[in-house]
């Protein structure tokens, strides 16, 4: 019998997949990712704001006047992506621990949520500055 903690870095071998090293890492990698944005893609909140985005993106190199106006206008929308996708996890996370009312999983979904609407506002508000300096 082992005295080692069962996360220890000297037991991370235990799980195959952290046996991988170089591209074939990198190469499992991307496919979880991809299997990830599937995943996204199957909340209609997601879908929505991914396909704002083609519209969002590639206007914001019209309406950024410089590099800086146009990373901040494509951040923000991927940002709320982001925020998004991080949502989704922690209520996926909450619902496999199961259906039953928790004020531990209402506190969760309600703080991811708000991480949501923080998102919203501030690409919001990044849209609104920058259609003002280009208009007023």
């Amino acid at each position: 019998m082992t005295d080692r903690h069962p996360a220890s870095p000297e037991n991370s071998f235990d799980n195959p997949h952290k046996r991988r090293h170089g591209l074939a890492r990198l190469w499992h990698a991307l496919r979880h990712s991809v299997d990830g944005l599937r995943a996204g893609w199957a909340e209609k909140a997601f879908r929505l704001e991914a396909l704002l985005s083609l519209l969002l993106v590639p206007l914001s190199f019209w309406l950024g006047r410089n590099w800086a106006e146009v990373a901040l206008l494509v951040g923000s929308v991927v940002a709320v992506m982001v925020v998004e996708l991080l949502n989704t996890a922690v209520e996926s996370a909450i619902d496999r621990v199961g259906p039953q009312w928790h004020a531990l999983s209402k506190r969760a979904k309600d703080l991811g949520s708000a991480a949501v609407l923080l998102a919203l506002l501030f690409c919001g508000g990044v849209w609104v500055a920058a259609l003002l300096a280009r208009f007023a």
